[in-house]
């Protein structure tokens, strides 16, 4: 790869009753919490992996009062952490990119937790074309009608997301829509699954991270 990029994590500490709550049931809130968890946990492995990148986490919650705790902490302590700031998501998510950008002063490759499949190998290339397609962007859509990738190589730009709603079965279209409205030249990544039923993470768990197949593992059919 040429050049580097900040790889920036947004994540949400994973707490029992608030993480991954519509995967109870047949999921308890506990392992939900645990899923989360390790879904957040398999992600920061990759992203320390991937070439080229600087992982930034932009962090919201509590991760002491999270399911394993002591893990996650253990993993974040050598990150750069920033706290995500605004109330709706699409404003904190822009404000994300503009703080990661005021750190590092780096092209912004965004990801969640919700895609614990993701490799070092897949965030390279991800990252690698953000750098070297010629585009002012790249969008990796998700089968739920979303996206789990974003990356931008002016991180000003994110501003675009604000007005984005967030969570819908058209964000994807709708932030590449605002992406274009910008003057951006967008360019796609490939379409992976989120992780929002039980059913998806069954189906992520055949290719996922270790933590992640162990979790759902445990949770009854």
């Amino acid at each position: 790869m040429t050049g580097s990029f900040c790889l920036l994590i947004v994540a949400k500490a994973p707490v029992a009753g608030f993480a991954k709550t519509r995967l109870c049931p047949p999921a308890s809130p506990r392992q939900a919490a645990e899923i989360a968890a390790a879904a957040l946990l398999d992600t920061l492995d990759a992203a320390r992996a991937t070439p080229g990148a600087v992982p930034v986490v932009a962090a919201t919650g509590e991760f002491e009062h999270a399911a394993m705790a002591d893990e996650l902490v253990r993993a974040l302590h050598d990150m750069a952490v920033i706290r995500q700031r605004g109330q709706e998501f699409g404003t904190r998510l822009a404000n994300a990119h503009a703080d990661a950008g005021a750190l590092l002063g780096l092209p912004i490759l965004q990801i969640g937790m919700d895609t614990p499949q993701v490799t070092a190998s897949l965030l390279g290339r991800a990252g690698a074309t953000l750098l070297t397609a010629g585009g002012d962007a790249v969008l990796g859509p998700a089968e739920d009608g979303g996206w789990w990738a974003l990356g931008l190589r002016d991180p000003s730009a994110a501003k675009a997301l604000v007005r984005v709603p967030m969570s819908t079965a058209d964000t994807g279209s709708r932030t590449l829509r605002a992406l274009t409205a910008a003057g951006l030249r967008t360019v796609p990544l490939a379409t992976l699954s989120d992780v929002d039923t039980m059913a998806d993470a069954r189906r992520v768990a055949r290719v996922a991270g270790p933590r992640f197949a162990r979790a759902v593992a445990v949770v009854p059919a």
